[in-house]
C-alpha cells in the first residue's frame, strides 16, 4: 500500500538536458498523441504546461476518433476559440488507423486519408511533439511537415527515436513526469525558463452530459456514490468480479450507492459484480463524456490500472487503486488522495494474461473496503459540503 508521486515542480526535471540551439518561432504546434485513454490523460499536464508557457500558440492534436471526446465535447466545433467544451488545444486531427487498416484502398478511407492529412500539413505547424514513442506515432510527427520533432531519446518504440530530430532524456518515473520531461525540452529550446508547478489536467465539461447526468442520479434518488470499475484492458489487471460485489455490499451498509462503470463486451462483468452484492451494485455505461460528468460528481473511484482510473486522477477523485502486473510507481494514481494496493508478489509484467495475476489475488476485499471507509472519512472532514449528496457538478 502506498501513497501518489508527489506534485513535483518541473526544475526537478531540469538537469541533464541535451543543450540545442533554440528555434526562431513556435507560433503552432502539434501534438501526438494517438491512443488509449489513460496514457492520452497522462499527458495533458504536460500540454497544460505548454499552453502555460505559449497561451497564444495555435496548439492542434492528433488523436484516434474513439478517444476524441477527453479532448473536445461532442456539443463543441473541433476547430476555433477554446472554451470549457474544449479547454486545452485550438484544434483537433482525428485519425481511425484500425478503420484504415481495415479498408486500406477503399475510396473513402483514401479521403479520409487525405482530408485529414491536408489538414494537418495545412496547419503548418512549427514544432511537433510525439508523447506517444511508437513507430506510428513518430512517423505521423515527422509528416506532419513541422520543422522539428520532439520525443523522448527511449521511446515506448525504440525505433521511433529515429523521426525525432530532438531528441529528451526522461526525468522522473512516473510517465506524466515523463510527459512533462518533453514539454520542458520543448519550451527551454524556446528560451523560457521552466519552473512551474505540474499543471492539473483540463478535461472538456458538456453541458448537455452534465445536464444528463444530474438528471439521472436525481431519477434513481442517487446522492452520496461510488464509482466501481471491475474492468481492465487484460485479464491480469482484473481484480475479481466477486471481490468488487463485497466492496459495493460493504458501500451500501456506509450509505454510498455502487455505481459499476462497464464498457462494450463488459455486460457479463457487471452481472457478475451486481449477483455478489446482492443486487446493491447499480450499472453504469454512458459515452465517455458522460463519463467525466459523473466521475466529477463521485465521491470515491475504486478500481484497477485502467482508463477510468486515471480520469478520476485527473478530476481528484479519491481512489483506492487495485494493482498487480504494473507498477503504480510509472501509471499510478498521480495528484490526488490515493491509497494504493499492489502485492510484494506482484512482477510488473505486460504480457496479456487471459487469468488475474497471483499478486493480484492476494488483495483481498477487507483491505480495500477498509481502504474505502478510510478515505470517505478523510473526504468528510475535509469536505463535509461533498457528503450532502452528489447531484451536482463539484
Amino acid at each position: 500500500m502506498s501513497s501518489p508521486p508527489s506534485n513535483l515542480t518541473a526544475s526537478h526535471f531540469a538537469a541533464n538536458q541535451p543543450s540545442t540551439t533554440p528555434f526562431e518561432r513556435l507560433d503552432r504546434i502539434l501534438i501526438v498523441r494517438l491512443s488509449a485513454m489513460g496514457d492520452l490523460i497522462h499527458t495533458l499536464p504536460a500540454v497544460a504546461a505548454l499552453r502555460l508557457a505559449f497561451p497564444q500558440a495555435h496548439i492542434g492534436w492528433l488523436v484516434e476518433e474513439r478517444w476524441a471526446e477527453l479532448l473536445c465535447a461532442p456539443s463543441s466545433a473541433r476547430r476555433g476559440p477554446r472554451s470549457a467544451q474544449r479547454p486545452l488545444v485550438d484544434e483537433l486531427h482525428t485519425v481511425n488507423l484500425k478503420g484504415w487498416r481495415n479498408a486500406l484502398f477503399s475510396l473513402a478511407t483514401l479521403q479520409h486519408v487525405a482530408t485529414v492529412w491536408n489538414d494537418v500539413r495545412d496547419a503548418h505547424y512549427d514544432v511537433a511533439i510525439d508523447l506517444q514513442g511508437a513507430i506510428r506515432s513518430a512517423l505521423l510527427a515527422r509528416l506532419s511537415g513541422a520543422r522539428v520533432v520532439f520525443g523522448l531519446a527511449q521511446p515506448w518504440e525504440s525505433p521511433a527515436s529515429l523521426w525525432y530530430s530532438r531528441k529528451v532524456l526522461a526525468h522522473g518515473r512516473h510517465v506524466i513526469e515523463q510527459s512533462i520531461s518533453v514539454a520542458q525540452a520543448v519550451i527551454r529550446n524556446h528560451s523560457h525558463q521552466f519552473d512551474m508547478a505540474i499543471p492539473p489536467a483540463e478535461l472538456p465539461r458538456d453541458p448537455k452530459a452534465e445536464a444528463r447526468i444530474s438528471q439521472l442520479l436525481a431519477q434513481h434518488g442517487i446522492g452520496d456514490f461510488a464509482i466501481l470499475n471491475p474492468g481492465a484492458g487484460w485479464g491480469a489487471k482484473r481484480w475479481p468480479a466477486q471481490r468488487f460485489g463485497e466492496v459495493a455490499r460493504a458501500l451500501s451498509a456506509m450509505g454510498i450507492s455502487a455505481l459499476v462503470n462497464y464498457g462494450p463486451g463488459e455486460e457479463g462483468l457487471f452481472e457478475s459484480v451486481q449477483r455478489a452484492s446482492e443486487d446493491r451494485a447499480r450499472p453504469f455505461a454512458g459515452s465517455l463524456t458522460e463519463l467525466i460528468a459523473l466521475t466529477r460528481r463521485a465521491r470515491i473511484f475504486i478500481g484497477g490500472d485502467t482508463g477510468p482510473l486515471h480520469l478520476a486522477a485527473a478530476l481528484s477523485i479519491p481512489m483506492v487503486a487495485i494493482y498487480g502486473p504494473t507498477d503504480p510507481a510509472r501509471t499510478g494514481p498521480y495528484g490526488t488522495r490515493s491509497i494504493v494496493f499492489r502485492s510484494g508478489e506482484s512482477v510488473t509484467s505486460h504480457v496479456r494474461h487471459a487469468e488475474p495475476e497471483e499478486g493480484l489475488l492476494s488483495i483481498d476485499s477487507d483491505a480495500v473496503i477498509a481502504a474505502g471507509r478510510q478515505l470517505l472519512e478523510e473526504s468528510h472532514r475535509l469536505h463535509p459540503q461533498k457528503s450532502q449528496g452528489s447531484a451536482s457538478s463539484s
